[in-house]
């Protein structure tokens, strides 16, 4: 590979690069695996002439079948929810929904985890370590951006953040991507005080772009306890609730 044609692809110009060029640029760099799938949906996105002028397009709203709320229901020891690339939070049981308390309580949020991160002030105390969830955050948004390039939900969504936060406009200018698939989380949830939570996050096979995520403590752990407490506070609320 030329020194002039590594700085046009330097440059973003990606069109018409080889798998086997594209390779060798990852194995070279030493891409991890999301940088290396994000590098090739660039790529992809790069190839053809209509790319440019190629209309967005918003995403058709989705709505979970019967058969997956089902199946989030019967986890009840853990919150458990979908979400899409834009970190729109699509469907839940009763724990995540309990969970994201705060990020429900604001109707701005939109259910939306990197708006509540960036733009409402209770993220702050949702998320001791704020600066982790908000990395974490954009290497998503930035990843999907790469995927889907042309989804203009996303676009609205980056947009409204740039200029809305100057803590997101820094992040995204880093392009950092990443798969968020496992690890734990210090959540402070303000009903029932600190968890440290694992997750493991699922790639919806028969929705594309989804993710099924389930959170779970440390057997005989003071967050397996708060968990247990979240449980009776949001049947405790839900039954108030339903007496109104």
């Amino acid at each position: 590979m030329s020194v002039e044609y590594y700085a046009k692809l330097e440059r973003g110009n990606l069109a018409g690069a080889s798998p086997a060029v594209l390779e060798a640029l990852a194995r070279a760099l030493r891409l991890d695996e999301a940088e290396r799938a994000h590098l090739l949906n660039l790529a992809h996105a790069a190839d053809g002439s209509d790319v440019l002028t190629r209309p967005r397009r918003r995403t058709p709203q989705w709505k979970a079948h019967r058969s997956l709320q089902w199946v989030l229901d019967a986890v009840t020891a853990g919150p458990a929810f979908v979400r899409n690339g834009r970190m729109d939070v699509l469907a839940t049981n009763r724990l995540a929904r309990a969970l994201y308390d705060d990020v429900y309580a604001t109707p701005h949020n939109q259910a939306n985890l990197a708006r509540f991160n960036f733009l409402d002030p209770a993220s702050r105390r949702f998320y001791p370590d704020w600066d982790t969830a908000a990395d974490i955050a954009v290497s998503i948004l930035r990843t999907e951006a790469g995927r889907n390039p042309h989804d203009k939900d996303l676009h609205d969504l980056v947009g409204e953040l740039c200029t809305r936060s100057d803590d997101f406009r820094t992040r995204w200018g880093a392009h950092n991507v990443r798969h968020h698939g496992t690890g734990s989380k210090l959540f402070h949830h303000h009903a029932v005080g600190d968890l440290t939570l694992a997750y493991e996050g699922l790639e919806m096979a028969a929705e594309p772009g989804l993710t099924l995520t389930v959170y779970t403590a440390e057997p005989g752990s003071p967050s397996e306890e708060g968990l247990r407490l979240l449980a009776t506070w949001a049947a405790t609320r839900d039954a108030v609730a339903a007496e109104k």
